[in-house]
């Protein structure tokens, strides 16, 4: 097997690079939920990220087509802004409050329980550990429910007179009711979390940090195509794959890492997988020195390129579609570790959880993705961009139904083994080539920036936040199945449109060769005289 030097660089490039986001990229919501911050915050905080990226891919994606001899100095400067954004989460305060081992507390009696005073009343206000809890009370003679305060201080939550009181005072069931069973809602303590700190820390850290993430994702993706020259784009997922790889091994590492370090607690330390981070980054740094850039034709014109190349209508339909792929993906990367955690909390799992999410990671990377990025090329040379997209829709329908099925957390492992591949591996590789192959001379970036800014970008702003509305109102298996029947109607819509439509007007994977006639031939050549 011949060695390609020329593609090395690219290759350790996206290996380390994905390597470094794979600690912190997969958990960030979970992160954030550990904060705790609602579904419905966090899908209104994603929904706003990729709106910013949509401006900052297309804007540095012109940047480093127009400065081009600047190209490396302002990708490693932004990959460094990037993970520095992350690492800098460590250093966030833990918020105060006691903590929910399981939202079911069995064998427990309400009498006793002492009144609140109207000084702990106040106390939730003041921001000072206490939180309010709506509980719902199963008892031998009646059923009722009752709002009692919490006061602990990172500690898991239990019934005693030194720690929990009673609010309502005109309460009379406790007297005549022992042995319940309780079900506690969250606790109500927005005021107090959002006004800190922290909270608006990790917004900002998370904002600079994702848009960081993903101008340099696309920018890499340019690079990538530079180096594979005119014509290379089938070549693309055989060096992408390598991210895949080195995403799927650090995934795995921090979720069984953070998992051993928290040594089985429900606030999880990640230190592990700030250290990663650090580690994976110097080494990428290191790598993108070495990259060498190969000369491309410039665009006289970069925006006057690309506005007639957004005149054409198989563009635009190709941008919506690519639109709806950014939705369903937000979903799954934003709320499908939400969706595991609250099935883990109804399923006993909780103290495996960030081992099952590593492994649902490696499982998607090193497996389905490292075997469709690796035979993309393949499948698109023989199905085409029109079929390929289709079949990722049928198939994101596909995964999001099954997922919505499973009975615990363990069983969307092989469900991501088996259709992360043919949805997002497949379908990213169909946006990324298509837009290359698109895309006019010297205008790479940019291109690739205004499809990734409608993918990851306006999609994903949409996604989730339709994701998070959802997830509030009618819970994770509903939503889940809703997005699935959302594929599926894409899936036969843009077949359709494919067949009535689109068929003559998308360009060919294949290496098209136009052949001629001798006698044509001769007249297209000039001949030297002897």
């Amino acid at each position: 097997m011949k060695l390609n030097y020329i593609q090395l660089p690219i290759k350790a490039h996206y290996f380390f690079f994905m390597a470094a986001m794979g600690p912190i990229l997969p958990f960030l919501p979970v992160y954030g939920k550990q904060l705790g911050i609602s579904a419905l915050i966090m899908g209104s905080i994603t929904a706003i990220l990729p709106i910013l990226f949509l401006i900052a891919k297309p804007t540095f994606g012109f940047l480093v087509d127009y400065f081009y001899s600047w190209r490396k100095t302002i990708f490693i400067i932004l990959l460094t802004a990037t993970s520095s954004c992350y690492i800098c989460m460590y250093f966030l305060s833990v918020l105060p409050g006691p903590i929910f081992p399981d939202h079911s507390i069995n064998n427990v009696s309400c009498d006793l329980l002492s009144y609140c005073t109207p000084q702990d009343i106040s106390k939730p206000y003041l921001c000072m550990g206490v939180k309010n809890a709506m509980c719902h009370w199963t008892c031998t003679n009646k059923n009722f429910s009752l709002l009692i305060q919490f006061q602990a201080i990172n500690e898991e939550i239990n019934f005693n007179s030194n720690s929990t009181c009673l609010i309502d005072k005109n309460s009379s069931y406790c007297s005549e009711n022992n042995n319940c069973n309780v079900t506690c809602d969250k606790f109500e303590d927005s005021y107090c979390l959002y006004t800190s700190i922290t909270f608006w820390s990790f917004v900002l850290l998370m904002s600079l940090g994702n848009i960081g993430f993903n101008v340099s994702n696309c920018m890499s993706d340019a690079i990538c195509f530079d180096i594979l020259g005119e014509n290379g784009q089938m070549g693309y997922g055989r060096q992408r794959v390598w991210g895949t790889i080195g995403f799927g091994i650090s995934a795995f590492l921090a979720g069984y890492a953070v998992d051993y370090w928290s040594k089985g607690e429900i606030i999880k330390t990640y230190t592990p997988a700030f250290l990663l981070i650090l580690i994976f980054t110097t080494i990428d740094l290191f790598c993108c020195k070495k990259l060498d850039l190969p000369l491309m034709t410039a665009s006289t014109n970069i925006l006057k390129d690309v506005i007639k190349l957004l005149k054409l209508k198989s563009i635009i339909i190709f941008l919506c579609f690519a639109t709806i792929a950014g939705i369903l993906d937000s979903f799954i990367i934003y709320f499908l570790f939400w969706y595991l955690e609250d099935l883990a909390m109804t399923t006993n799992c909780m103290s495996k959880i960030k081992l099952i999410e590593g492994l649902i990671v490696a499982a998607e990377t090193l497996g389905g993705e490292v075997i469709f990025f690796s035979f993309s090329g393949k499948i698109l040379k023989k199905l085409g961009f029109g079929y390929t997209f289709t079949f990722c829709f049928i198939c994101y329908a596909l995964r999001l139904g099954l997922i919505s099925l499973a009975s615990n957390p363990w069983w969307v492992i092989p469900i991501e083994l088996f259709m992360q591949g043919p949805t997002y591996a497949l379908c990213y590789t169909t946006i990324v080539a298509y837009a290359s192959k698109i895309a006019p001379p010297g205008t790479s970036a940019t291109i690739q920036g205004i499809v990734a800014g409608m993918d990851d970008g306006f999609g994903f702003a949409i996604g989730s936040l339709i994701g998070g509305i959802l997830y509030k109102l009618f819970g994770g298996v509903t939503t889940l199945r809703i997005f699935s029947s959302i594929a599926a109607i894409t899936a036969f819509i843009y077949f359709i449109l494919y067949l009535k439509y689109l068929k003559d007007m998308i360009p060919d994977t294949k290496n098209n060769i136009e052949w001629k006639t001798p006698e044509e031939a001769g007249k297209k050549c000039t001949i030297a005289e002897s």
